[in-house]
């Protein structure tokens, strides 16, 4: 256990030396831009930035659900009903225009659940009333579902729009049933981010009505929309969609080549180019609107088929806007609304307190261990120490690399993990003193001392392991944070403490050859 072969020892203070290298893309500016230079990036109270809290609408995924529901129902029964609308906000309800058919009505209805709960149960119930009405209700399960489904959407869209701002290292997260946390650092000002996060950015192509007047109310199955460019302005269109904006598969901002006016170009998949080009071949010479969030953007005529699966959106965009319709576009459209209902802003001189105070903090809990190893166990306490100093560089390295977030409970967990670190060295020199008391030789001694430690060392040092894996994978936010450290820093004491401390002992001895060991 304590021969150190060179190939051995080459190993050891080549990770040593790496660890010293990965390190330095924290103090130094990156050589190039294209050069990976990874490094520790600071949260959100260390570095300063904005926090918000947000709460997805499950009430409008009920209601769109609804609203879908009615309008399948319409083309299901096809002209077979007298009365079909949503109402009270949580059920449909159909009267037939022959009560006789009503068994015909209930089987061709079921065929619309576009899918099931967990125990195998139908979407949505339909329970005959005695007036002779059918009410389609959703099942409890079923919304849930869609619910905690949309919260998930929610997230990964998020986090695609603001990745596409330059925010570096933003955290989400989920918090509780319907709300995102959302954590911004180095942004002061969140204004933009806001509008970018809330904006729902659901677009359909549907086409316009031109036979009814925008100032009656609409016929059946169609609906009167504001322009969004002069909201007095109004279109009628039908509330069926030709083509959805999931379809699209790309967008871009970009100038008209002939208005010189800013648009948006957006590319379909194989399927929206398919429908866009049945829609718009049936269609020549009549309107197609576009809508995003139930406004009108705009509603050209179809001059000729368009088959390419290209479009162009125009309006009286400005660069900035068609950029941000474009991000919004390729993120895709939140399946329901996001309201903001708790922001905070942390400025950047209170993150630069909670560095300074960070920085004391494992200044003072270094040299009190450093201190405490070399007064208990003098000259193998430095060894320790040494070890120790290794180990910091290390854990700095691997977050690196991971390019891990650091916060305030990160910093706790390195400070943390500075006094588990000596533990191991402890556990070793005590057994070393204990066979030294025996008169065991120093050889013996040190060979016995970490032979009957190591086991030791290993099975508690194995168990705050996984105690820690458990808190990344069930905690969130700081927790995750601080588990992170310390699952890092347990991993890096076990080579510091065991090979880097016990390489240092060894080769001391094997240039002084005591007599007595100074522990």
């Amino acid at each position: 256990m304590l021969y150190f072969g060179r190939l051995k020892t080459a190993l050891i203070v080549g990770v040593c030396i790496l660890g010293a290298l990965l390190c330095l893309p924290n103090v130094l500016p990156a050589p190039a831009p294209w050069f990976p230079w990874r490094q520790v990036h600071l949260g959100l109270d260390l570095r300063g930035g904005s926090y918000l809290l947000l709460q997805v609408d499950l009430d409008a995924v009920r209601k769109e659900r609804l609203d879908a529901l009615v309008d399948s129902a319409r083309q299901t029964l096809s002209g077979k009903y007298r009365l079909l609308a949503l109402q009270g906000g949580d059920h449909v309800v159909v009267a037939l225009r022959d009560p006789a058919q009503a068994q015909a009505a209930t089987d061709a209805l079921r065929t619309l659940a576009t899918g099931s709960t967990a125990n195998g149960a139908p979407e949505f119930d339909i329970a005959p009333q005695p007036d002779g009405t059918l009410w389609l209700t959703l099942n409890n399960a079923a919304l849930q579902a869609r619910a905690s489904a949309a919260v998930q959407q929610s997230i990964e869209i998020v986090r695609r729009r603001i990745d596409s701002t330059g925010v570096l290292d933003p955290q989400i997260t989920r918090q509780g049933d319907s709300r995102i946390v959302v954590q911004l650092p180095g942004v002061d000002d969140p204004n933009r981010i806001k509008t970018l996060i809330g904006t729902t950015a659901k677009m359909t192509f549907q086409l316009v009505d031109e036979t009814a007047n925008p100032n009656a109310p609409p016929p059946p199955g169609d609906a009167v929309l504001p322009m969004d460019n002069d909201p007095n302005a109004k279109v009628v269109v039908s509330r069926r969609v030709e083509v959805d904006g999931a379809d699209l598969t790309d967008a871009s901002p970009g100038q008209d080549s002939r208005t010189g006016d800013w648009v948006v170009n957006f590319v379909f998949n194989s399927n929206g180019t398919r429908r866009f080009a049945d829609v718009s071949t049936a269609n020549v010479g009549h309107r197609f609107a576009i809508v995003l969030d139930n406004k009108v953007l705009t509603a050209p005529v179809i001059r000729e088929p368009i088959t390419g699966g290209r479009g162009q959106i125009s309006g009286t965009f400005t660069p900035q806007g068609a950029t941000d319709l474009a991000t919004l576009l390729r993120a895709g459209a939140l399946p329901a609304p996001l309201t903001v209902v708790e922001e905070r802003t942390v400025g950047p001189e209170l993150g630069a307190d909670s560095i300074r105070a960070g920085a004391i903090a494992l200044a003072a809990g270094f040299l009190l261990v450093v201190g405490f190893m070399a007064t208990f166990y003098g000259l193998f306490g430095w060894f320790a120490n040494i070890a120790l100093l290794f180990n910091l560089i290390m854990m700095l390295a691997v977050l690196s690399l991971l390019e891990a977030t650091l916060t305030l409970p990160g910093m706790a967990g390195i400070l943390l993990t500075l006094g588990m670190a000596v533990d191991a060295n402890i556990l070793i020199f005590e057994r070393i003193r204990e066979e030294t008391r025996n008169d065991r030789k120093p050889v013996a001694a040190m060979e016995n001392g970490f032979r009957r430690a190591y086991s030791t060392i290993i099975d508690s040092n194995v168990t705050a392991l996984l105690a820690h894996v458990m808190l990344f994978v069930f905690g969130s936010g700081p927790v995750r944070g601080f588990a992170v450290t310390i699952t890092v820093g347990i991993v890096t004491t076990l080579f510091t403490a065991t090979v880097v401390a016990r390489l240092l002992m060894v080769r001391w001895y094997a240039a002084r050859r005591p007599a007595l060991l100074p522990v």
